[in-house]
């Protein structure tokens, strides 16, 4: 396409794959019967996304138990109380505790991309949890024998390990999920928790080289989990300039929920780095309505208004299942709001003449 267009991640898990999850947690099934139905999970999906004519293809994050916390899967250094995230509508997610060190990754995101690449010769993006989120897991009060400073060197060289691996593995871009940016602000208004989560990330970014960040992209959003937010509340325009201080060559952002598009634009234009490239928003998969062709192309037509048209792209605003669990949106609905984003966006692309 003219105007490139990308989904975000995830996809609710299919009737198929609920129903294996639930019998695999109670010991009906096995670990290679429930891997069985997550292959065929991420082959519907690719084949699913390829015949609506999407030139960048995801696996849904079928086999992961969630976006943030699949690089847990086979560490055993946990316990189950963690930081707790609350939702606005009252439910909250609690991340694990680390319990002992050192830090290792037991999942790396290379190994489910290079399962996709065997049934599509179509571009595929890996998503990856970015190392701030995964910060969190060292708890506030310390752990003996392992300086908080010597878990982050281990969770950066586990990091740049996964991400290198994707490149190498040929993914079309490696895109961090930097969900917990604007919560951040929530929890810290003076920006300092934020600015730390970004300097960490940088760390990260830095040591690959201009070329290979040109393939690395950031997604933020105020959290999105069976229809809520974490962080909607707040201001873009106090996220937005630290974002984009990010060593990133791609930013993929939450814009169709906002109520005032027109103002977080403007500071996106104000604020984005010459050399970087913007995907906006054009569904929500918080709204189980499914957009129309022509809302997202107006919605496209007003960023194209901010924003120089080489630099713009339209995503979808977040994953529309970050964890594996959450059925608030069907399957099918997913479907057809990506169906939405790209029928859309060439008709803005039409429209604009490109």
């Amino acid at each position: 396409m003219s105007i490139p267009t990308e989904p975000i991640g995830s996809l609710p898990r299919s009737a198929a794959l609920h129903h294996a999850r639930i019998q695999h947690a109670n010991g009906r099934i096995n670990d290679q019967e429930l891997a069985e139905v997550q292959a065929q999970a991420v082959a519907d999906t690719l084949d699913r996304l390829e015949k609506l004519g999407s030139p960048v293809l995801v696996d849904g994050d079928q086999a992961k138990p969630s976006a943030v916390t699949y690089p847990l899967d086979g560490f055993t250094g946990l316990a189950p109380d963690g930081v707790v995230v609350p939702y606005a509508d009252g439910h909250s997610r609690t991340l694990p505790r680390l319990s002992s060190g050192p830090f290792r990754y037991g999942v790396r995101a290379d190994s489910y991309l290079r399962t996709s690449r065997q049934h599509t010769e179509l571009p595929v993006k890996a998503t990856v949890a970015a190392p701030s989120g995964l910060s969190l897991l060292y708890p506030a009060d310390g752990l003996a024998g392992y300086p908080r400073e010597t878990f982050l060197d281990d969770l950066l060289a586990e990091s740049e390990a996964e991400i290198r691996g994707c490149l190498d593995a040929g993914a079309h871009r490696v895109q961090l999920d930097f969900g917990e940016a604007r919560l951040a602000l929530k929890l810290d208004p003076s920006g300092g928790l934020l600015d730390d989560l970004v300097a960490l990330n940088n760390r990260v970014l830095e040591r690959f080289t201009e070329e290979e960040r040109a393939r690395i992209g950031v997604h933020t959003h105020p959290g999105a989990d069976q229809g809520s937010t974490h962080s909607l509340d707040v201001d873009y325009a106090e996220l937005l300039p630290r974002l984009f201080q990010l060593a990133a060559g791609s930013f993929f952002l939450q814009m169709a929920s906002e109520t005032d598009p027109d103002r977080v634009l403007g500071v996106v234009a104000g604020t984005l780095r010459a050399d970087a490239q913007v995907f906006v928003g054009v569904t929500d998969p918080l709204d189980p309505r499914v957009e129309t062709p022509d809302e997202v192309r107006d919605r496209v037509l007003v960023a194209a208004r901010h924003l120089p048209l080489d630099r713009l792209g339209t995503c979808d605003d977040a994953g529309f299942a970050m964890y594996a669990d959450d059925t608030a949106l069907s399957r099918e609905t997913a479907f057809a709001k990506i169906d939405a984003r790209l029928r859309g966006t060439e008709r803005a692309a039409r429209d604009l003449g490109l």
